[in-house]
């Protein structure tokens, strides 16, 4: 199964799924499975019944992922401070 990628990471909805987590750490779903269970997962569980979930901003913060503002990037991401030199 291939790593989830910084983008698709952070389009992740606020929750997911022990596997997905699994899947962004690089950790099969076996050993996922026997960390919660043992209560070593490397990052916050909750269980709800038998289900395991795992908060997405954990999980960008273990991974040292900054969580993009709510609507996307900021407006002057990647434009600099001064106009463009004008073009001669």
């Amino acid at each position: 199964m291939q790593p989830l990628t910084i983008d698709q990471l952070r389009a992740l909805p606020s929750v997911v799924d022990l596997t997905t987590a699994a899947r962004a750490l690089g950790i099969g779903r076996t050993k996922a499975y026997q960390l919660a269970q043992h209560n070593d997962f490397p990052c916050r569980i909750i269980r709800v019944g038998r289900a395991y979930h795992v908060p997405t901003a954990d999980l960008l913060t273990l991974l040292g992922i900054t969580p993009l503002p709510p609507g996307g990037p900021p407006a002057n991401v990647g434009r600099h401070d001064r106009p463009p030199a004008p073009i001669s």
